[in-house]
């Protein structure tokens, strides 16, 4: 088993100077290192991750795989889930804590997140429904911001919610949070949540009506279907508060959401391998509607990815500059949680298969 490395706490690539702003100093330039054999994509402007502990993320991902198993979703694919290696996503992406507990939490929600990807949308685990999708997000989506029924009518909705392993899962991944993270944080992942599945409606749409988006279309999606649910709890996790006044900040909130479609965009490119060639993706998207070959179109795809990154970097070196501690840390952490999820999308079984190196 190879070293267990513990860097000091994320920093952003580059940042300001002066009294107070250690955290958010640049550090040297980590050695260029060739892609793996596995990476097709090597050009990614990306930072590496801060820390690998392969017994923590095996600790996560026993336990969340347990989890599962409880709540109901992925039956008869746990073995999927444990080789994907969700637990290991959460030690990369999150390295300010060594917490199981912590991690475990982030796992949870991450987890139940994908479920309903895997279970309404994708066909993974059950019979995808994209005609009865509308219905079964709304419903899931009164357990993300609870719907509060007359006596006489909400146990026929507890009754639904009970049944369906989903959203089982979904509230059990929020009341859990709820011991690491404050009112605030919680309720900022709710509203996430509730973004991703008017993205989700969107995607059932263009699967009713056999509609093929154009690229800026996609490109908006990928605003509202990131991975921005998993990274809202950079400070939860870590066991800090970034200010609501400085999260809801405009500024702040572009420079984070575009951080998110960099991290989808990461996501497309790795699962190209694993998704049915009708599934859409940005490369296939870009190869259709430039006419061009894949590769060209992979690398078109490469070229935005970097473009959105460059423009977080700089924009987040700014906001560090004038910002508090916390949002100088929060920065940070999504810097570094880009890189931990990086790092998994190029090893985890979920996109190569059994032979990757998800360890």
């Amino acid at each position: 088993m190879p070293d267990v490395v513990r860097p000091p706490a994320p920093v952003l690539p580059t940042g300001p100077t002066g009294l107070g702003t250690t955290a958010a100093r640049p550090q040297p330039p980590a050695p260029r290192q060739a892609p793996a054999p596995s990476d097709p994509v090597g050009r990614l402007h990306c930072p590496p991750a801060v820390r690998d502990d392969p017994a923590l993320g095996e600790t996560v991902n026993e336990r969340l795989v347990e989890w599962a198993e409880e709540v109901g979703i992925y039956p008869g694919k746990l073995d999927m889930v444990r080789k994907a290696g969700f637990g290991r996503l959460m030690m990369l992406a999150h390295p300010e804590t060594d917490d199981p507990d912590r991690l475990l939490a982030a796992a949870k929600c991450g987890l139940s997140e994908w479920s309903v990807d895997d279970h309404y949308m994708d066909g993974e685990v059950e019979e995808a429904r994209p005609e009865l999708l509308g219905q079964r997000l709304a419903i899931a989506h009164s357990v993300i911001d609870q719907a509060h029924l007359p006596r006489a009518y909400a146990p026929q909705l507890e009754a639904v919610v009970r049944a369906d392993p989903v959203m089982r899962a979904l509230r059990s991944g929020l009341d859990n949070l709820a011991r690491f993270a404050t009112t605030t944080q919680v309720r900022r992942l709710r509203h996430e949540l509730g973004i991703m599945f008017v993205a989700y409606n969107q995607e059932g749409v263009w699967q009713n009506t056999g509609q093929t988006p154009p690229v800026w279309e996609f490109l908006m999606h990928r605003h509202e279907n990131s991975f921005i649910p998993c990274m809202v709890l950079v400070d939860a996790i870590a066991g800090y508060e970034l200010p609501q006044g400085e999260f809801a900040d405009p500024r702040v909130r572009r420079a984070f959401t575009i951080a998110g479609s960099a991290s989808v965009i990461v996501n497309d490119l790795y699962s190209m391998g694993k998704e049915n060639p009708t599934d859409f993706s940005l490369p296939r998207l870009i190869a259709a509607e430039d006419d061009c070959s894949l590769e060209e179109a992979v690398d078109r795809t490469v070229n935005i990815h970097n473009e959105l990154m460059h423009t977080f970097e700089a924009e987040a070196a700014a906001l560090a500059m004038a910002g508090s501690p916390e949002l100088r840390r929060f920065l940070a952490g999504t810097w570094a949680w880009l890189g931990g999820s990086r790092e998994w999308h190029a090893t985890s079984a979920r996109y190569h298969g059994d032979d990757a190196n998800a360890a």
